[in-house]
């Protein structure tokens, strides 16, 4: 009796049990509709790159691998390049995940894991709400109010850190009563802060997405080995919800390198490059395109183009790298619980 109570399942039998009914047309219409999606993306992408680069061409073939090298635009003459505003581009964006990402980590591990349900209704509304808001009204809020408000924070920081050079600013002096605070003022600090509030809510809703997610039975599991609420967090939430973080963070950062209202209505545009975060002046491909677009000659038309073209390229530079550390920190798959 014992040896027929626990003999094993016939191979025949487990064979059946596995089998699983072929799709239907229901299936069949829904796997086709997903496959041409997904195909018109990749079709819509590859046509945005092939007219960027059919119209900016001809300034490409005049400047060549100049274009990559020098800081003046003027494409009239021959004399530009996208040298300063690739590098401007790229400084805001780097201001700008260094306000986003503390913050959205935050408030999205706040909300996942803190709030009472009411808060936790009313934060995802607000959350929501900041991403509806027009860049136009960001670019408002920090050109007339934030930024005259807030001179004395990157005169702090210069003061206290003047020994970084990123941190320099040229022309003032704290101990001159004549040095103003004005050259604080339209600078990549000030862009990056704005463009950091507008893209904060993508990363959030993300990461918040990702948290809510982590197993329940792993968080168990963890409680019933004595971890905390912070050690649970620490040891399931965190692993699991690691490539949601970087993908939230990686959407933020392609939101952040091509804003362009936003930073156009706060800079002060310099066409050399502008390594001192905090001093005024700087530029960005976008905004670049935004304050040359109508007087531009058809010439500088297709420099404009070509400059769209790199913007467009550094963009899916970074999205294939997020997708590949995406791909090797899966979520869940490191988690300690």
């Amino acid at each position: 009796m014992t040896s027929l109570l626990t003999s094993p399942t016939p191979p025949a039998e487990k064979e059946s049990r596995r089998r699983v009914a072929p799709p239907g047309g229901t299936d069949l219409a829904f796997r086709g509709l997903l496959r041409i999606a997904g195909l018109l993306v990749l079709v819509i992408m590859v046509t945005v790159g092939i007219f960027l680069l059919t119209n900016g061409f001809g300034a490409l073939r005049k400047v060549g691998w100049g274009f990559l090298t020098t800081q003046a635009w003027q494409p009239d003459s021959g004399n530009f390049g996208i040298a300063a505003v690739i590098t401007g581009t790229v400084l805001i964006a780097g201001v700008a995940l260094c306000v986003a990402f503390p913050l959205a980590f935050g408030v999205a591990l706040f909300i996942s894991e803190y709030a009472p349900g009411g808060v936790k209704r009313l934060l995802v509304s607000l959350v929501d709400l900041m991403a509806a808001v027009p860049s136009v009204v960001y670019g408002l809020f920090g050109a007339v109010f934030l930024q005259w408000n807030l001179l004395e924070v990157p005169r702090w920081i210069s003061q206290r850190l003047a020994w970084i050079p990123l941190f320099t600013v040229d022309g003032y002096d704290a101990n001159d009563p004549l040095s103003t605070e004005t050259v604080f003022a339209s600078s990549t600090f000030f862009a990056g802060l704005i463009v950091g509030m507008m893209v904060m809510p993508t990363a959030c809703s993300v990461m918040r997405e990702s948290f809510s997610q982590a197993p329940p039975g792993e968080r168990e599991g963890a409680y019933a080995l004595g971890a905390t609420k912070w050690g649970m967090i620490r040891s399931v939430v965190l692993p699991f919800a690691r490539g949601g973080m970087i993908g939230g963070t990686m959407l933020a950062l392609g939101r952040a390198l091509g804003e362009t209202i936003a930073v156009y209505m706060i800079i002060a545009p310099v066409f050399a490059i502008q390594p001192h975060i905090l001093q005024s002046g700087a530029n960005s491909v976008s905004a670049l395109i935004a304050q040359q677009w109508g007087a531009a000659s058809p010439f500088g038309l297709s420099a404009l183009m070509a400059a769209g073209l790199a913007l467009f390229a550094l963009t899916l530079v970074v999205n294939f790298g997020a997708s590949a550390i995406i791909a090797r920190s899966r979520s869940g798959r490191e988690s300690e619980a």
